[in-house]
């Protein structure tokens, strides 16, 4: 064993520190939500952290040139928007001389890793270094992480074993590494390694000749190779953090990645010395090349940028024309208020509900309707968040009578699943299980019926409980959440009958269904929370309550928990069930929902009538081979922060979110605020990640899901059985065969509020801040004339629905 002498200077740690905060965390399969691939980098303009991926892994950020082509022949992308593009980028160029530039541009190349030149002399029946030590550390983490499961599930009272040092363990007993690597004695070289991962780090850095200034970029570009797993290593970070006990072994993933590097540079300088020699020319001028690549990949791609923001300006000036006419604020008596998720999915049938009467409105709200609570069944060993990832949950929801019997049958459940999803089970489960699973498998395959998740069969009953710190909350507590939860939703009056519409995703046989769920719920369907809020809002002694704050719900208003399943587009209410009106209405919204979604899932669905359509539907859901049973969130382009009436009858295709708010009733702007921390955020990310699994799905998506293969029981999955644990959508979710069904842009805000009370909320966060002035997205106020103004840079741009002249590009060009 070495001694460990090396020690990182003070420049080394900080860049080696700065490197392991660049990669976002990655959420478990059951807990599957959509987050940004480059949040941690938003503090740099999006073109330069494009360049950055590019120069250092490859990593598009950007569609390929014939894509952006295609759309602009198929008038995606029109040519006024494109001139506007052009005049924006400086680049003078016009649209024949930019289609020429991109057709004629050499490809930059990533910089390559120590790893990568060896596999340019590598023979050819021999599996490239890079790939193998990919494989060779991803089992390795799979294995490891597996083990500390459990502990992550007590309440975080144990530490997680040392990555590193369980590494170095495994790797030093490990001879069979010089057997299938075919490189005799290499084992050897993993004895010499230091104990610690800094002192690691500091010896691969000096014996590499790495200058400090090439530290952070080097680093990064490591961390990038075992992405997948840094995803993992930084949720467990990000969850310690939530917790108050942080954990980081970001630091030991690189160690064990550039402990790679080092054992290779040591053993092809001892057993071939002469070629030695010439790699070792070849890594020099490789480093020389590293702090230089970014700013050439930057100005390689400044054409493709100006092909987004064409694709963007495009969406953007058809929107702006729907929004542009003077807001209709007629008012009609309201039957039945409907409040949905903000959810993209929600838009289409909502729009189909409000057309079967006037007497209906819908509002939307992030889906876990403001109760940050988690979900736990009496009696059983399962606790689930039921609130948005960037939150904690306060509050825990169970049922007020436990059912012993279910909780029993939950818990040997999920033993069983644990064991039949280890890494080890493949062989034992089914000798276990026998021909009684067997007979199982062929009766789910011939006679499909819907299979809801254990936990949620415990969620019917009606009578729950709310605890808070072990707690039980009083009427009045319940009552002052009730209001707050009132208050964000933006109620002004409370029609007979108010439904609660949460909602989740069916699928069958799917690894990634929880991408389908409802975010804001932490991936599950919003079930529990409408559950939980109808039973608060239609309690008596939580009324009264609210009356002594102020809030008056009539006493025939009764408020019903809904699920829409964004699969059937079926509206299940729970409890008492509505009138026969409105039964109807929400049947008749179903069938129009069904008809408009049909035509994306399959044209042959397109002619069929109401009932075969709906049958049709089921079947996809129930379906196991069916690897698109929705489209989810593709396409997502816009969220709206604007009273409903302001978009009422204005056919948004199911691209925008939609959040209900009118400024006028948020005096202290206090609503807006946390729209703009919390939805807005939630949104980018949800548009970011379909944005870099659709732009780069080797890097940030899941590659083909009949190939998924569930890691550790729930943590992610490999594609296959082995490579790096991949984050991100899988291709199925983005593309039809035929034709990517998400188109990559960045988002949309429109914010009907004052101009002064954006500016300031934006002044007092530096998060929105940086998505704003970093054009990570867009923010839009919108008045109720229809006038439209962008906020970039701390200052406001008019912005025009009509075409604009070539003098008014150059007045473009000068503002921004």
């Amino acid at each position: 064993m070495a001694s460990d002498t090396c020690t990182l200077t003070q420049a080394q740690h900080s860049a080696i520190q700065t490197a392991c905060q660049q990669l976002a965390p990655s959420w478990p399969l059951d807990q599957m939500i959509a987050v940004s691939p480059y949040w941690p980098m938003r503090h740099e303009r999006i073109e330069q952290v494009s360049a950055r991926l590019s120069a250092l892994a490859g990593i598009s950020m950007l569609m390929p040139e014939s894509d952006y082509l295609d759309w602009y022949r198929r008038g995606l992308i029109s040519p006024q928007a494109l001139r506007t593009a052009l005049a924006e980028s400086g680049l003078g160029l016009n649209v024949d001389e930019l289609i020429q530039t991109i057709e004629q541009s050499e490809e930059k190349l990533p910089w390559q890793s120590l790893s990568a030149l060896l596999d340019e002399h590598r023979a050819r029946h021999k599996m490239a270094w890079r790939d193998e030590i990919i494989h060779q550390i991803s089992q390795f983490c799979a294995a490891h992480f597996q083990q500390a499961q459990p502990m992550l599930h007590r309440e975080h009272s144990q530490a997680q074993p040392d990555l590193y040092a369980h590494w170095l363990v495994v790797s030093q007993r490990d001879r069979g590494l010089s057997i299938v690597l075919d490189e005799p004695d290499l084992h050897r070289y993993f004895k010499q390694l230091p104990d610690d991962p800094n002192a690691l780090i500091a010896e691969a850095l000096s014996t590499l000749g790495v200058q400090d200034e090439q530290v952070e970029l080097y680093a990064h570009a490591l961390l990038l190779d075992i992405g997948g797993w840094g995803a993992w290593v930084a949720y467990l970070r990000w969850q310690g953090e939530l917790n108050g006990e942080p954990h980081d072994q970001m630091l030991d993933l690189l160690a064990i990645r550039m402990a790679w590097e080092l054992v290779l540079w040591r053993y092809q300088q001892a057993h071939f010395p002469t070629f030695f020699t010439t790699l070792e020319h070849s890594w020099k001028q490789s480093l020389g090349r590293l702090q230089n690549l970014p700013a050439q990949h930057q100005t390689q791609q400044k054409p493709l940028w100006v092909w987004a923001r064409a694709a963007e300006l495009s969406y953007q000036q058809q929107l702006h024309h729907a929004l542009s006419s003077p807001v209709n604020t007629s008012a009609h008596p309201i039957q039945c208020q409907a409040a949905f998720c903000i959810d993209v999915r929600s838009e289409i049938y909502r729009r189909a509900l409000e057309a079967q009467s006037d007497g209906v409105q819908t509002m939307g709200f992030a889906g876990f309707f403001g109760l940050p609570l988690s979900y736990q069944p009496q009696q059983a060993d399962v606790n689930r968040p039921q609130c948005p990832g960037l939150l904690l949950p306060s509050l825990v929801a169970t049922h007020a009578q436990s059912d012993k019997h279910s909780a029993a049958s939950l818990n040997a459940q999920a033993r069983w699943q644990g064991f039949s999803k280890s890494a080890t089970s493949s062989f034992s489960m089914v000798e276990s299980a026998g021909w009684l699973d067997t007979f199982k498998l062929l009766k789910k395959a011939f006679f499909a019926s819907e299979q809801a998740h254990p936990v949620d069969k415990l969620a019917n009953r009606q009578d729950w409980s709310l605890t808070q710190n072990g707690e039980e909350l009083s009427a009045r507590q319940k009552a002052e959440l009730a209001a707050g939860v009132l208050h964000a939703m933006g109620f002004e009056q409370f029609a007979p009958t108010v439904l609660l519409v949460g909602h989740g995703s069916h699928s069958t046989n799917n690894l990634q269904e929880a991408g389908l769920g409802c975010g804001a719920c932490g991936g599950q369907s919003g079930e529990v929370n409408v559950k939980v809020l109808a039973w608060l809002l239609n309690d008596k002694a939580v009324r009264t309550e609210l009356q002594a704050l102020g809030v008056e719900i009539p006493e025939q208003t009764r408020f019903i928990a809904a699920l829409h399943n964004t699969t059937t587009d079926h509206l299940r209410c729970y409890g008492e069930q509505p009138g026969t009106e409105i039964m109807s209405w929400l049947q008749s919204a179903t069938a129009a929902a069904q008809k408009e979604r049909a035509a994306k899932l399959d044209e042959q669905l397109v002619d069929a009538d109401r009932e075969a359509l709906d049958q049709a539907l089921i079947a996809r859901s129930l379906d196991w081979s069916q690897t698109r049973p929705e489209w989810g969130l593709a396409n997502n382009a816009a969220f709206i922060v604007a009273p409903r009436s302001w978009t009422r009858g204005i056919d948004l295709q199911g691209r925008s979110f939609l959040h209900d708010y009118q400024w006028q009733h948020d005096p202290d702007f206090k609503v807006l605020e946390t729209i703009m921390t919390a939805p807005m955020l939630v949104t980018h990310w949800i548009n970011m990640q379909y944005n870099a699994s659709t732009t780069d799905n080797l890097h940030f998506g899941s590659g083909n899901k009949v190939l998924h293969n569930a890691v550790g029981g729930n943590i992610g999955v490999f594609e296959g059985n082995g490579g790096d644990l991949r984050t991100g959508l899988a291709m199925q979710s983005l593309h039809n065969g035929h034709d990517w069904m998400h188109q990559v842009q960045r988002l949309s805000v429109y914010l009907a509020a004052p101009k002064s009370a954006i500016k300031e909320i934006t002044a007092r966060h530096d998060v929105v801040k940086q998505l704003i002035d970093n054009e990570w997205l867009y923010v839009f106020q919108w008045q109720e004339t229809g006038e439209i103004s962008r906020f970039y840079q701390q200052r406001w741009w008019p912005v025009s629905a009509a075409q604009i002249s070539q003098d008014e590009e150059q007045k473009i060009v000068q503002c921004l």
